[in-house]
């Protein structure tokens, strides 16, 4: 059969054919069985459709449309791998983020014993004997008592 129907074909449809296009379509085996299908789906009667069918159909389709549209908008299956995906990103950042944070405090606080270490000198052995007057001049004294009563 052609993919574009000819004029033979049309008419086959839509009319009882003539004497002259069934000898032509005698000729075009092809549509010599389209001819036979036709004639005997007229004969078929109409099957009984119910007054309101119609009405029936556009509702069922309006029905579906709805189902439709409103399972695209919590639609847990798509959703979930989404989430899934943006809490194991955000896991990920934020672990990363802290191992930063950990490893700069590190080299931070090694930078500064180092800066320590090599700029304070060890105490003299003069200020390690005077240690002891050296402690006891940095306490607070108590105050005595006769000594200011006899002041005033």
């Amino acid at each position: 059969m052609e993919n574009n129907p000819s004029e033979l074909r049309e008419s086959l449809w839509r009319k009882q054919l003539s004497d002259a296009e069934r000898a032509r379509l005698r000729a075009q085996p092809e549509l010599e069985i389209e001819a036979r299908l036709t004639a005997a789906l007229a004969k078929m009667p109409d099957a009984p459709v119910p007054s309101n069918f119609t009405t029936r159909l556009l509702d069922a389709i309006e029905l579906e449309e709805k189902a439709v549209a409103t399972s695209y908008r919590w639609n847990w299956r798509a959703l979930f791998p989404r989430l899934a995906l943006t809490a194991a990103v955000l896991i990920f950042a934020g672990v990363s983020i802290q191992r930063y944070e950990a490893s700069s405090h590190r080299l931070e606080i090694t930078r500064s014993v180092a800066m320590v270490a090599s700029t304070s000198s060890q105490p003299s052995v003069d200020a390690l004997e005077n240690l002891d007057a050296i402690q006891r001049m940095s306490q607070s004294a108590h105050a005595d008592g006769d000594l200011i009563a006899a002041m005033q």
